[in-house]
């Protein structure tokens, strides 16, 4: 029983050594005879796809219940009927306007929304 408490502490010991021995962060610096800096200078900056400002329930008046991401660049929401339903992107033409897609319309952005889908007409919504 001893022998067994002995081997696990001299276990332990023998991996805390192992790790011990392990040296600190390692800084990994390009030269200047990089192969591609040339091609990275003139490359064009990206930019990142919008981000998420808010996502929202709402309550239609017809009692159904639909989910809307507002996205940062204000000219894009995406629309789901249900809460892991397939996902319809909208585009405004420019930030302000309703939202668009083949079918659907979205005014507003907060607390209240005008709704129009296939199917459905247009309604009102709250969040």
């Amino acid at each position: 029983m001893r022998a067994i408490r002995y081997l696990r502490v001299a276990a332990t010991c023998a991996a805390i050594l192992t790790l011990a021995a392990c040296g600190g962060p390692e800084t990994i610096t390009a030269d200047e005879n990089d192969p591609q800096a040339a091609e990275l200078a003139k490359a064009a900056p990206k930019q990142l796809p919008p981000s998420i400002v808010s996502s929202r329930a709402y309550r239609c008046k017809d009692n159904s219940l639909v989910y809307v991401d507002f996205m940062s660049d204000q000219k894009t929401a995406v629309f789901k009927a249900t809460k892991d339903g397939s996902p319809t992107l909208l585009v405004a033409p420019e930030p302000g306007k309703a939202y668009v897609a083949e079918g659907y319309s979205l005014t507003g952005s907060g607390e209240n929304i005008n709704l129009s889908r296939p199917g459905k007409g247009a309604q009102a919504c709250k969040a």
